[in-house]
């Protein structure tokens, strides 16, 4: 791997030397050996049952340590449909689905025929992939999650100064902008979730600030900035940008801080995709259930956004989906955290790790304060990626289904092959529906997209049995 390709984290976001963890466990000795690794739990209590004790811990007031509100993902489903009419006359890219934020599922017959090949192993069942790189206005998983947010606090302050909050032709009002003007959304980023705020902040007339990351690509800098979006670069990892936009919001007037190591509002917004991936699968007459079970691969950063995909897959289709978390190689934060039960307490560094990686999006060293203590009695599974696989599934999707994607989003592309030797075989999994979680690309600029899918078909070679 070049050195121009691999991004390189600071070490200001390391924590104190001492960490307790056991490292003779051999799982956390593959990762810290950057081997691919997989960890498939068998422990997990059914989720009918996590669900109910997060909305006990809810209802007990105990959010923060355990609980979800029950309603959170059918709260964030309402705001969106209240805003489609604004979003629809906003951004003519969403006229067609009358405002409603979503991607397409499509099958990925070629890729799993490519892959089979490759991989010396035919994938039992059926191979789809979610395209959140082509979401618009942001095209990426986060927009989601970041417009939600956004979304909400536009509610909380028209309603704070008198105006209606449910009728959308209040934030197209030239009173509403010029209030929101007065106001501001502070957010820190390795890239896409700076994007999505950033972009529909200033749709609605607020200021915004985002705190970008030494991962950060050029272009999405210059994207916000074109935007009018106050863009502050710093020299260190994605916890340096949060921490510095986090100090710059704290007592400042008229100040909203999206927080992704922690935000409530970010996850509930997420959780969205799973209602809409039901529609989408009913209406391809594709079935979900014990016979037919559905196993999501999902890329993982700090864990936000798979978090929250997550939690409304399990609300939505309980122990019938099986959601694995795909890392890159060196940096596996949420798995690590997850495993040694350490959760944001442990970074990758600890384990000798550098936090390195082509896949900008996911180049997290420690993971959330909220999505691994809460969300990982839900998770089935982890696996780690090297990045010459993930950037090789760049390739893969291009040659295949004539896709043009950012190394974040191929992480999964190969992990259903490694999965199907852990679940077993027998009826059950031969009907299987595999979904690849494609997290983002559409942005990318065209110079930039070209050198990946070149970079991507040269590396075909080291996808491997």
């Amino acid at each position: 791997m070049s050195s121009q390709s691999q991004h390189q984290p600071q070490t200001q976001s390391r924590p104190q030397p001492g960490v307790d963890f056991d490292a003779a466990d051999p799982v956390v000795r593959s990762l810290a050996a950057g081997e691919s690794t997989f960890w498939l739990r068998s422990d997990l209590d059914p989720s009918a049952a996590v669900l109910q004790n997060m909305a006990a811990n809810y209802e007990a007031g105990v959010e923060h340590q355990a609980g979800v509100d029950p309603i959170v993902m059918n709260r964030a489903a309402q705001r969106f449909e209240r805003f489609a009419p604004w979003f629809a006359e906003t951004f003519p890219e969403t006229a067609a689905a009358e405002g409603i934020i979503e991607s397409a599922l499509v099958p990925a017959d070629a890729a799993q025929a490519d892959l089979n090949e490759r991989l010396g192993v035919e994938l039992p069942g059926r191979l789809w992939l979610k395209r959140d790189d082509a979401l618009p206005i942001s095209g990426s998983i986060k927009a989601r999650g970041g417009f939600h947010e956004v979304l909400e606090y536009a509610e909380v302050v028209a309603a704070g100064h008198g105006l209606n909050p449910n009728d959308p032709a209040t934030y197209s009002a030239e009173e509403f902008r010029a209030l929101a003007a007065t106001h501001r959304i502070v957010v820190g980023s390795t890239g896409n979730l700076g994007l999505s705020i950033g972009i529909l902040s200033a749709a609605l007339g607020f200021a915004a600030s985002v705190h970008m990351s030494a991962d950060a690509r050029e272009w999405k800098k210059e994207l916000l900035r074109s935007h009018g979006v106050d863009v502050i670069e710093h020299s260190g990892d994605f916890v340096e940008a949060v921490s510095a936009g986090r100090a710059s919001a704290e007592g400042a007037p008229r100040t909203h801080f999206v927080d992704d190591e922690d935000s409530r509002s970010l996850f509930a917004g997420y959780s969205v995709a799973a209602l809409r991936l039901r529609n989408q699968f009913e209406a391809a007459q594709v079935t979900v259930d014990a016979e037919h079970p559905l196993v999501v691969y999902l890329p993982c950063g700090i864990g936000g956004g798979p978090g929250g995909v997550t939690y409304g897959l399990k609300s939505v289709f309980g122990d019938d989906v099986h959601c694995i978390f795909v890392e890159p190689s060196q940096a596996p934060a949420m798995f690590l955290g997850v495993r040694t039960g350490l959760h944001s307490d442990i970074c990758v560094q600890d384990i000798g790790l550098s936090g390195a990686t082509a896949a900008d999006g996911l180049a997290v060293a420690r993971p959330s304060r909220f999505i691994g203590p809460v969300i990982s009695p839900l998770i089935s599974g982890f696996a780690t990626v090297s990045d010459e696989v993930i950037k090789a599934g760049v390739g893969v999707l291009h040659q295949t289904e004539g896709l043009a994607v950012e190394p974040s989003a191929t992480a999964g592309l190969t992990v259903p092959w490694r999965t199907i030797s852990h679940l077993g075989e027998g009826p059950r999994y031969a009907d299987a529906t595999h979904l690849v979680w494609v997290t983002g690309g559409a942005m990318v600029p065209s110079e930039e997209r070209e050198h990946y899918v070149a970079e991507g078909l040269n590396l075909l070679s080291t996808i491997q049995p």
